[in-house]
């Protein structure tokens, strides 16, 4: 399993570091076109509509309800996942790395994603230390490659 995880975060890192952008946005949008609000509103991932956008920080999210879509714009850093939306653990150990929508967590009133679900189960092991060095990596790492 270890030996899985390594060789994932290796190719995982390689990719990442082509990522520029503060905001991770596979096919340009921000965590992949689901509504942020709607996972903390209704905890689970619900598509956002084209009709409903809204660009922030260079990227373009979406939402499911133009109620949302306000409360994003009234207050865009409560919604918007920790680190761009890159994944926590790749964070916690200095790179940018991709994630899939299905490994969402609010910790502390705050999102973050994971590059898939078995990294993210390595994550919640040591999840508040791996959040702090996150958030120490994520300073100097945001505006880098």
């Amino acid at each position: 399993m270890r030996y899985t995880l390594l060789s994932i975060f290796f190719a995982a890192s390689l990719t990442s570091f082509a990522q520029k952008s503060e905001i991770f946005t596979p096919e340009g949008l921000a965590i992949h076109g689901y509504d942020p609000v709607a996972i903390f509103k209704e905890s689970k991932t619900i598509e956002g509509l084209e009709s409903l956008s809204h660009t922030w920080k260079g990227a373009t999210w979406r939402f499911a309800s133009r109620q949302n879509l306000e409360a994003f714009k009234s207050d865009p850093e409560k919604y918007a996942p920790q680190y761009g939306g890159y994944c926590a653990y790749g964070m916690s150990r200095g790179y940018k790395a991709s994630t899939e929508i299905d490994t969402w967590s609010i910790v502390n009133n705050k999102l973050y994603f994971n590059y898939n679900r078995d990294v993210k189960k390595e994550w919640e092991k040591e999840r508040d230390s791996r959040i702090k060095t996150a958030d120490e990596n994520w300073k100097t790492v945001k505006d880098h490659e």
